[in-house]
Formats: structure tokens, C-alpha cells, sequence
């Protein structure tokens, strides 16, 4: 890892921008890399991650790493994997669910971190949030139509649904995704990760 990557690591974790409206006090994960090819970007740690700060350490993660055909190893241990959230601390309950990422957060070190991380070939845009700040045009349209349509952002972008167990209902109307988008994403992450 480079020096600057690890000084801006050590400014990501020392972040206190939003501590007045989270819950849970600040507490950023991420995971950058300056070797990273593929860059996954999410939305914001639930509670279970922000106790164990190890991103995606939960059943959502389990789905993702399914869909991406890598082992819990492989997805925290390679040098190529960087893991970058929208909003980097858990922001708090809503009605139905975690409320949006914390808007402050990709404004103050997306940019930064991404200019630390030259070699990156891939990201996977996961959800809504992701999906409005890195394909804006796509705003107006839903996920389903981003993520049917991701060869549209393919090589630089590969948009995905969420993989939260309160999309099992998206997953089943869209028996599509499993049959013909998982398994060109795994192709996908399989190449990126044997360069």
C-alpha cells in the first residue's frame, strides 16, 4: 500500500463529519487497496458490520460473494478487491429498514481514495445510491432497468441489486439476474482476479 493511501486511510477512520447524526457514533469501513482492479461499492455498513467493522459481514455479504463465486478468503484477502460504501458508518433505522447512506461521506473521499487506487477495471455499483452517484443519468430509472441493462456500463461499470434478503422478492420476480447476470459477473471477477 502506498504512503499516501495509508495517510488518507488514517484520515477516512479518524472521520468525524457526520458523528452528530449517527446513531451508532463514527465508525467508517472501507477497504482500499492501491493493487485494486475491483472495486465494490455499496451502500452503508448495517448494525452487524459496524460492530465488527469488517465490511459485508453478514448475510448480504454472503449473497454478494455467492454472486461473485469467491469465498469469504478471497473477497477480504486479495490484493485486487478494494470495498468502498456510499456512506462509510451504519446511519441509523428508518421506516422500513437502514436510512440512505449519509450524503457527506462520498463527496469527502470517493475522489481521494479513488485516485490512490490507478489500476481499478471494475466496480460494482450495488443498489440505488451506488447506482445515482456513479451512473447519474440512470436516476430516473429504476434498478431493475439499470441492472437489466448493465452491459450498457460494462467494462468501467457493472450495476447490481442489492443482495439484502429483503430483495428475495426482486430476486424471484427477476429470475433473469440469477440465470444470465450472476453468471457474467462471475466471469467477470474470475478474470480480474487471475491477472
Amino acid at each position: 500500500m502506498s504512503k499516501k493511501l495509508t495517510k488518507l486511510l488514517s484520515e477516512v477512520r479518524a472521520c468525524e463529519l457526520c458523528r452528530d447524526s449517527l446513531p451508532l457514533g463514527p465508525r467508517p469501513v472501507v477497504v482500499c487497496r492501491s493493487s485494486a482492479q475491483l472495486l465494490i461499492v455499496g451502500q452503508a455498513p448495517g448494525t452487524r458490520v459496524h460492530e465488527s467493522g469488517v465490511p459485508w459481514d453478514d448475510p448480504s455479504g454472503d449473497r454478494l460473494r455467492d454472486w461473485m463465486g469467491v469465498s469469504r478468503e478471497v473477497f477480504y484477502q486479495h490484493p485486487s478487491i478494494a470495498i468502498m460504501p456510499m456512506g462509510f458508518c451504519y446511519p441509523g433505522k428508518g421506516k422500513s429498514g437502514d436510512l440512505p447512506p449519509r450524503k457527506e461521506c462520498a463527496p469527502q473521499w470517493h475522489r481521494p481514495l479513488l485516485e490512490q487506487m490507478p489500476k481499478i477495471e471494475l466496480t460494482l455499483v450495488i443498489g440505488q445510491y451506488a447506482q445515482a452517484h456513479y451512473l447519474p443519468r440512470t436516476e430516473r430509472k429504476g434498478v431493475t432497468q439499470v441492472v437489466q441493462h448493465w452491459r450498457a456500463y460494462f467494462p468501467r461499470l457493472f450495476p447490481l441489486p442489492h443482495p439484502s434478503p429483503r430483495n428475495n422478492i426482486w430476486l424471484r420476480k427477476n429470475p433473469w439476474f440469477d440465470a444470465e447476470t450472476v453468471p457474467a459477473l462471475r466471469e467477470e471477477v474470475v478474470r480480474i482476479l487471475a491477472t
